[in-house]
């Protein structure tokens, strides 16, 4: 039986109060969006609210469902007279990394730790105090997204930095120890296309603001060094 091609959208969690801290939330449910996330994730739903998804896949954490409210509100505007309603599901497999103990702490303050240059060089030997492996997160994540894609021809999947870089890193043909050179911001769309791996877009914040204000603040603003749980964006 030939594969259906399917486009996945991935959207990652707009701005939360733990990326306002500089805090790795791991898997930290009373982790909320920030102000500014709550701009973005009207943003979002500005953006892809004429969208057509048949197969919406979220999270389960607070950050990644108010981050698809305003956009499943507007989606069932559009959809309202239609017979099949739009409806979401939540899924585990999606979640956040599993980051055990470092869960909660300041990344400051985890930067120093010595495994933390393990996690740079050599994330794949590398499994958090109490935790998950990132070899783990990766394989249920990329396993997920391929069942969630089978039959279908355009889905959304709402979810984590780490977790959707380690999904573009897969379907790059990028080994899992080369990850951390990507970047997902907050509120970014990534597109890939199954079965054939193509990566269409990566890391797209122009919905977030107008083009004139995204030109200058990529003129002068810095990324920030710290490289794990996807970071607070630059924007």
């Amino acid at each position: 039986m030939k594969s259906v091609a399917c486009e996945v959208v991935l959207l990652r969690h707009a701005h939360s109060t733990a990326n306002e801290k500089g805090i790795l939330a791991g898997r930290d449910n009373s982790v909320g969006l920030s102000t500014k996330g709550f701009d973005q994730a009207e943003r979002v739903a500005q953006h892809l609210g004429q969208s057509q998804f048949d197969g919406i896949y979220v999270s389960d954490l607070t950050r990644c469902k108010q981050t698809i409210t305003p956009l499943m509100k507007s989606l069932r505007r559009q959809n309202a007279n239609k017979s099949k309603a739009i409806s979401q599901s939540t899924s585990k497999a999606i979640m956040e990394m599993d980051y055990g103990t470092w869960s909660g702490k300041k990344l400051d303050v985890l930067s120093k730790r010595p495994l933390w240059q393990e996690i740079q060089r050599r994330p794949s030997m590398v499994r958090f105090p109490d935790g998950e492996s990132f070899i783990e997160m990766s394989l249920r994540a990329n396993q997920a997204v391929a069942e969630m894609a089978e039959g279908r021809k355009r889905i959304l999947v709402v979810s984590h930095g780490d977790v959707i870089k380690a999904i573009l890193a897969h379907h790059l043909g990028l080994p899992l120890d080369n990850f951390q050179r990507l970047s997902v911001d907050p509120a970014s769309i990534s597109i890939i296309r199954l079965p054939h791996s193509q990566v269409v877009q990566m890391n797209s914040t122009a919905h977030l603001t107008d083009g004139s204000t995204l030109v200058t603040k990529h003129r002068t603003t810095h990324r920030p060094a710290h490289t794990l749980g996807g970071g607070a964006g630059v924007l």
